[in-house]
């Protein structure tokens, strides 16, 4: 990988990253930076990992080429099935990762963050499937409106932690989940969820969600002309572009939120609207007023609900080595009724923004489009439906 596009040993991507972190939370995070990458690259931990990849979560997923999607653009389009995982989504990749992770340090307690709950449903998955003790911070707003995975949770056995702060979404359960942390350093290990937080955390789960591109790259003969994937913090997407980075001639597109529109104050289109500050401990691209105070993001999807991006993204973003842009609630909802409808597959709200932006393209017959399907939607079904 060029360096332009990964990390440094400073843990900078160009001016974003970094570790911005309380005194209490050093130690932690100095032993994750001095260990995560010799754990990590061990002949132990891969063996250990690839096996519970293919035998627990089902890897490979599928490369499926959509056929009647496909007749209807006029291109070859293929979808990664992410949703085809053990618990419904990619971030079982990362959660595996950690959680052996977090056994090599020794720790015992395992906390986690969730907006649209398929990251606490992972970790909690991951922490039955160890044996340890888990706890997961989710904004109120968020359990009413994911109340399918709420009850997938408590089922395997996790405390589900309410935040009735701020905006009661994924940024507020971030914030009381590094409290928690600073509170509990010594047998605790955080699993942050996406490419944000302080370094390591970006690298290691762009790391762990790599399988997806490397799958990829796998499953198709001959390079796609474009791949697209919706972005929150910007695991999945990570992960699908991961070992493409260098590919110059493959053109990888971002889709943010656009809520109901980047020309109102409902949105999460980060990239469109945000600039440079610091949020969850790491230098990157945020929604922020003038005097840096954070602005509360609007997303009819939990899981893009989110005011800042991955520094990993914020970097690439202003190189243009990836394309970002966004849709509205309106466009993504249309996009799963479509889909849905047209290859028998209900995606996640998420993924629909990165459907929806088939929209928005120049397709040409000869173009081989792979759309990152980072979810399924059982978990929307409630919101699909309301808005048939």
């Amino acid at each position: 990988m060029k360096q332009t596009y990964q990390v440094n040993k400073d843990g900078f991507y160009g001016e974003y990253g970094g570790a911005f972190i309380p005194e209490m939370l050093y130690p932690n995070i100095k032993e994750l930076q001095e260990s995560y990458e010799t754990i990590i690259e061990s002949q132990e931990f891969q063996k250990e990992l690839k096996q519970l990849l293919q035998d627990y979560v089902g890897r490979p997923t599928p490369l499926y080429f959509a056929k009647r999607l496909s007749a209807h653009y006029g291109a070859a389009i293929y979808l990664k099935r992410e949703d085809l995982c053990h618990t419904g989504a990619h971030k079982i990749n990362n959660a595996l990762g950690q959680i052996l992770l977090a056994k090599k340090l020794n720790k015992t307690r395992i906390i986690a963050e969730t907006g649209a709950g398929q990251h606490g449903v992972a970790t909690a998955t991951a922490c039955a499937l160890m044996g340890l003790k888990c706890f997961v911070y989710m904004g109120a707003k968020d359990i009413k409106r994911q109340a399918p995975n709420v009850a997938r949770m408590k089922m395997l056995g996790a405390e589900i932690i309410p935040v009735n702060s701020g905006s009661k979404t994924l940024k507020d359960a971030t914030n009381e989940a590094i409290r928690d942390w600073i509170n509990n350093a010594t047998d605790t290990h955080y699993i942050i969820g996406s490419v944000v937080g302080p370094h390591p955390y970006p690298d290691m789960v762009a790391r762990l969600q790599s399988v997806i591109s490397e799958e990829i790259k796998k499953q198709l003969n001959q390079n796609p002309t474009h791949i697209i994937a919706c972005i929150g913090g910007g695991s999945n997407a990570i992960g699908a572009f991961y070992h493409y980075l260098n590919e110059e001639n493959v053109q990888l597109i971002g889709v943010e939120a656009a809520g109901k529109g980047v020309d109102t104050q409902a949105t999460a289109a980060t990239l469109a609207l945000g600039n440079q500050g610091v949020l969850h401990a790491c230098m990157t691209t945020l929604l922020q007023t003038a005097d840096g105070q954070v602005i509360e993001p609007y997303s009819i999807s939990a899981g893009l609900d989110y005011p800042g991006i991955g520094p990993q993204h914020a970097h690439l973003h202003k190189i243009q080595r990836v394309n970002y842009d966004n849709v509205t609630d309106k466009e993504a909802l249309e996009a799963a009724h479509f889909l849905s409808k047209t290859e028998g597959i209900i995606p996640a709200l998420e993924s629909a923004h990165a459907l929806a932006y088939l929209n928005k393209m120049e397709i040409k017959p000869s173009d081989r489009i792979v759309i990152n399907l980072s979810g399924r939607g059982d978990k929307d079904l409630e919101t699909l439906t309301k808005n048939m």
